[in-house]
């Protein structure tokens, strides 16, 4: 019986939020994605907060939400990104729960991303040298605040989830 918290860390189009939503099915938890938290509680898109309020003014937003959401008991909190580049978000998310790292190929991240214009980093002239970037800064941080590590490929969710569950079995013994 998995007791924590649990919150799922790593690149824009990992799967965080398909996995989240389904690992929060299965373990009959509520599930909170904190960009649309943010969207929900602001009433614009997060691309339109990176034009208005910029990177810092979104970072702001999103620091607030995961201090609020990891408050919570017996959830599941898919985060956007870059959540791990403040350092208040990386204490409040391992001090509070069990921190997944979901990981894939620049390749599949760039293929599941590809047609998402929601993805304010990623409208660039060059999105692959842009995914490139982010993973070398980020990668660190998401293995730095991570207790389980999980590279989601070509399998299915289902697989991934169980798979996952088994993991967050061991880590609670």
């Amino acid at each position: 019986m998995i007791t924590s918290n649990i919150f799922l860390v790593g690149p824009m189009g990992a799967g965080k939020s398909t996995v989240g939503k389904q690992l929060a099915k299965a373990l009959g938890r509520d599930f909170y994605d904190t960009d649309k938290e943010i969207e929900r509680r602001t009433g614009v898109s997060i691309s339109w907060i990176f034009e208005m309020e910029g990177e810092a003014g979104f970072r702001l937003r999103e620091q607030k939400v995961v201090d609020e959401l990891s408050r919570r008991k017996n959830i599941v909190l898919a985060t956007g990104g870059g959540v791990v580049l403040s350092e208040d978000n990386r204490l409040a998310l391992r001090s509070r729960g069990y921190v997944v790292y979901l990981s894939a190929s620049v390749e599949q991240l760039l293929r599941r991303t590809n047609k998402d214009k929601n993805r304010p980093l990623l409208q660039t002239d060059d999105p692959k040298e842009t995914v490139k970037t982010l993973m070398t800064e980020r990668v660190p941080l998401y293995q730095g605040v991570a207790d389980i590590e999980l590279r989601t490929g070509e399998q299915s969710i289902q697989y991934v989830v169980s798979g996952l569950i088994k993991k967050l079995e061991q880590l609670d013994q």
